[in-house]
């Protein structure tokens, strides 16, 4: 099983800059792929960017410019700074680690999600 724990949340003004991190703990295989994702109301749940062990970074068209995803392998740690906010960018942003097993099975896990709220 996999733990993760979202924070650095809020309310933040249009143009502002949030951080958010996730914290990993528990059976971490040493090739995954960590991502943030975020959930407006009545939208689907959709990928803002995610960072592969193997390297890689994707991000979303609507992200790409201001938001930077990071991770920081020795604490088990994802990051994702948040420039240039827009009220687009309101919703629940989750955290997700995707790994597989050594018999191919897929594995998912998500945090709880962290409220982001931009207001003008």
């Amino acid at each position: 099983q996999v733990q993760l724990v979202e924070s650095g949340g809020g309310l933040v003004q249009t143009g502002g800059s949030l951080r958010l991190s996730c914290a990993a703990s528990g059976s971490i295989f040493s090739i995954n792929v960590m991502g943030w994702y975020r959930q407006a109301p009545g939208k689907e749940r959709e990928l803002v960017a995610r960072s592969s062990t193997v390297g890689g970074t994707d991000y979303a068209d609507s992200v790409k410019g201001r938001f930077t995803i990071s991770r920081e392998y020795a604490k088990n740690t994802m990051y994702l700074q948040m420039n240039s906010l827009n009220a687009e960018d309101t919703a629940v942003y989750y955290c997700n680690l995707a790994q597989n097993t050594l018999y191919g099975a897929k594995l998912s896990y998500w945090g709880q999600g962290t409220q982001v709220t931009v207001s003008s």
